[in-house]
């Protein structure tokens, strides 16, 4: 291997913000042919090069396949890999079925000559001078931050990992993501790992054929298929099941799917963006995540902040619920929150994010009598502190478990509230929560909860 390869993705530290950004490009200049003096600059992570006209490079040469080479971003560099062409690759001369390409490298398919060239472009992540970013909302450094990265990188095609915890809003920032890139008039599809069930996850994903399976009754359009020209934002992507990740990185290699059930190859044309609450490195040691999945997703990762970092957004944050709330409800509208009120806001740690502030909000509003959000308004839970003894955190435990340990006192008690309050109808008690009833009944088990004698029914 080269010793001059360019490395295609930088790994950094969970709950890290990198300072500097490398946006992994490349230039192939066509050096004889019907096409020479042309030039082809891309960021996708896979470059297909053949007379095909679904290739990212269509070249027209009659001694060329129609699917005659790719190269691939990887951890180690730009690998490219003939594709059983008829006439082979050749690097420098030399006939390669798999190799690194350094840069100048000069490949020749067919009668075609390409020279390689890496152009990479690294950039200082400088936080910009808005305080708010399409539906994103904080002016505090860490959201400015983001904000200058999503400007950076929306217009590219390239793959998108956030990771931060449940609540943050990294759906919002997946959704700006596509509202500022050339796809914006194209698909947005949501997909969340977790509220599929396992049997079902790869016909939701793929799509499947009429028959395919007991209860398949028609043609079933998948995912990615509901996404193609547009993006796809796979939220919580380190619940995926293992047996299924292999499947995944295929069809964002191949830019292509198989429906269950089918035969055919379907060509899907997807910009990906993908959103996870957990340590995907951590987990890829542990197992529980392919590497190889890992390296294509985390081309650039952009890490959202809990809110207890960023406690000076919640001024604003509260404002904005006010404002909706003023303009969706104009008799019942407020004049705002007293100080004292916000004092009690910012003092609370936030476990559940901006979206334990929105229902925290929400419900102030559904039950003050006056015109101002008064401390009387704000639920007991957020106006008490978690006692430190109640916690029983110990004095001998790191960060990780002190937090851990924290979230969990918080998951309970707020599961706890929320069920009592809808009388243990897990379907309103989801709605209350901002969050599906498979996650409520997950939290359920996980903290020993009985589902009661609540009415659970959909209606």
């Amino acid at each position: 291997m080269s010793k001059d390869r360019t490395q295609a993705t930088k790994v950094i530290r969970w709950e890290e913000q990198p300072t500097h950004l490398r946006l992994a490009k490349c230039k192939l200049s066509v050096l004889s042919g019907d096409q020479k003096s042309k030039d082809y600059t891309l960021s996708r992570p896979v470059i297909r090069v053949g007379t095909k006209s679904d290739n990212e490079i269509v070249i027209k040469d009659d001694t060329m396949s129609r699917n005659h080479f790719e190269i691939k971003q990887t951890k180690e560099g730009y690998l490219l890999s003939d594709k059983d062409s008829r006439n082979g690759v050749f690097i420098n001369g030399v006939r390669i079925k798999e190799a690194f390409l350094s840069p100048g490298a000069v490949i020749r398919a067919g009668k075609t000559e390409l020279k390689f060239s890496p152009e990479d472009e690294t950039f200082e992540v400088v936080p910009s001078n808005k305080n708010r970013y399409a539906q994103l909302i904080g002016g505090s450094t860490a959201m400015r931050k983001i904000y200058t990265i999503i400007e950076k990188i929306a217009p590219t095609d390239v793959t998108v990992i956030i990771e931060g915890e449940s609540g943050t809003g990294k759906e919002l920032v997946a959704a700006a993501i596509h509202e500022k890139s050339k796809r914006s008039k194209r698909p947005f599809v949501v997909f969340d790992c977790s509220s599929v069930a396992e049997n079902l996850i790869e016909s939701e994903l793929f799509g499947h054929e009429k028959g395919s399976f007991t209860g398949a009754t028609g043609l079933r359009h998948g995912a990615f298929e509901l996404a193609d020209s547009g993006s796809i934002f796979l939220d919580e992507i380190g619940e995926l099941v293992l047996d299924l990740q292999p499947k995944l990185l295929r069809a964002l290699e191949s830019r292509s799917i198989r429906r269950v059930g089918g035969d055919r190859v379907l060509p899907v044309d997807v910009r990906v963006v993908a959103a996870t609450n957990r340590n995907l490195e951590s987990e890829v040691k542990k197992g529980s995540f392919r590497e190889d999945l890992f390296y294509r997703l985390n081309v650039v990762p952009i890490y959202l902040p809990p809110l207890r970092k960023r406690k000076e957004d919640i001024p604003m944050l509260v404002e904005h619920f006010i404002q909706i709330h003023n303009e969706s409800q104009p008799d019942q509208a407020i004049e705002g929150i007293t100080s004292s009120a916000m004092e009690i806001l910012m003092s609370h740690e936030w476990p559940g994010n901006v979206r334990e502030l929105r229902n925290t909000i929400s419900r102030a509003l559904s039950l003050m009598d006056g015109k101002l959000i008064e401390p009387d308004d704000i639920p007991e839970r957020v106006r008490v502190p978690i006692a430190r003894a109640e916690l029983e955190i110990r004095d001998d435990l790191g960060f990780k478990d002190a937090k851990e340990q924290w979230i969990g006192a918080f998951e309970k008690q707020y599961l706890e509230d929320i069920l009592k309050k809808s009388k243990y109808n897990i379907s309103a008690a989801a709605k209350e929560a901002g969050i599906d009833r498979k996650s409520v009944q997950r939290l359920m088990k996980k903290y020993g909860i009985s589902e009661g004698n609540g009415d659970d029914s959909e209606d």
